[in-house]
């Protein structure tokens, strides 16, 4: 409805209460005094202000003193007065409608300024809240900087320096060459996953699902780290007597996550074993992650998935760029999954890649398997 019918029923409102009032009370009129009327005329006229605006109030008013006039003041049903008290009653009954309609209205309008200012208020904590999101993620971006450009210096200065001693001594040509290549992948690496970070906190990343079976991703990762000095520091532990373990999940991704969480165990374990594990309970297919390092704190537990996290005290050239644990997490929530951190009995760490299950009758579904 507009706001100008929304008036007119106002009017038609109150208008229809005063005269049904008025015609209630001149029924009992043998019953009642001219005080008693007027107290309900008092009432109609702010109910009619609270309820409509100022002038409908002003109205009734007037149409009250005509009707306390008429009907309950004697001579009855004639708008003589004959006593100088009853015009004294009159103004009286005027008076104090009109005051409390003054000031009921006054009281609507304070009310509406207060609202107002409310909203300004909202408004300008609005602004603030989205200044300080921006001062926020300039100290992220901040940060962002300050860790990339640091973890590229380290390599850009080692590729610099054997490029140098290249055209110096050629006999170390091969070797350096090499170093070379692994800085370059490793820059290479920190961009990708730049890049991909900003890609999964925009929503961007296409998940291609599918059941795979726990076995192949497993021996997948293996794979990634074949002929790495630490590849012999793996070793997986699968019940290959019981049915293949299956999941619903993007294998290209799934790969990613667990090369992450592998390439930390080793980083964190130093020499000692990395063990892979693969479970599968409750309709979910979990893959378990486990060394030996010192663990994590109980203070850091919350901020070791946070992009760009380093434990603290950790070397700035670590050969970490805080993304791996972070990137996992996400594409594993992407794909319908988890990736949590628990304590190790005897010591160390756990990382769990929990994913979707899949259901004995779908292993047609797996490519290559026609059986």
């Amino acid at each position: 409805m507009t706001p100008k019918t929304i008036r007119y029923i106002d009017w038609a409102l109150w208008f229809g209460i005063l005269i049904a009032s008025t015609v209630v009370m001149r029924g009992a009129r043998p019953n009642i005094e001219q005080a008693h009327a007027a107290f309900v005329y008092i009432l109609i006229v702010l109910g009619a202000t609270a309820g409509g605006e100022r002038w409908l109030g002003i109205v009734v008013a007037f149409l009250g003193l005509v009707a306390i006039n008429y009907f309950f003041q004697p001579p009855f049903d004639t708008l003589t007065v004959n006593e100088p008290l009853d015009v004294l009653a009159l103004i009286s009954f005027l008076t104090t409608a009109l005051v409390a309609n003054y000031l009921l209205a006054k009281a609507r309008a304070e009310a509406e300024r207060a609202r107002r200012h409310a909203e300004e208020i909202e408004s300008l904590s609005a602004e603030v809240r989205h200044a300080e999101a921006l001062r926020e993620a300039s100290h992220l971006k901040d940060i962002l900087m300050a860790s990339v450009s640091h973890d590229l210096r380290t390599p850009l200065t080692a590729i610099r320096a054997l490029a140098q001693d290249i055209t110096v001594d050629g006999s170390r040509a091969h070797g350096h060459a090499e170093i070379i290549v692994s800085q370059v992948d490793r820059l290479g690496k920190m961009v990708a996953d730049v890049l991909d970070l900003s890609r999964l906190k925009a929503g961007a990343f296409t998940m291609n699902t599918e059941v795979n079976t726990a076995e192949d991703l497993l021996g997948a990762t293996i794979r990634q780290f074949s002929g790495m000095p630490d590849a012999k520091r793996i070793e997986t532990v699968i019940d290959y007597s019981q049915p293949a373990l299956l999941g619903n999940f993007d294998f290209v991704q799934s790969l990613r996550v667990m090369t992450n969480l592998v390439d930390n165990a080793l980083r964190c374990s130093r020499d000692a074993l990395v063990t892979i594990t693969a479970t599968q309970v409750n309709g979910s297919l979990s893959l378990h992650v486990a060394d030996r390092g010192p663990g994590v704190l109980a203070s850091e537990r919350d901020r070791i998935f946070d992009s760009f996290y380093r434990p603290e005290g950790a070397s700035a050239d670590a050969g970490a760029s805080g993304l791996g644990l972070s990137i996992a997490r996400r594409l594993a929530e992407a794909q319908g999954g988890s990736v949590s951190y628990a304590d190790r009995a005897g010591g160390g760490s756990v990382f769990t890649f929990e994913i979707p299950a899949a259901k004995l009758d779908s292993v047609m579904q797996i490519p290559g398997n026609y059986n």
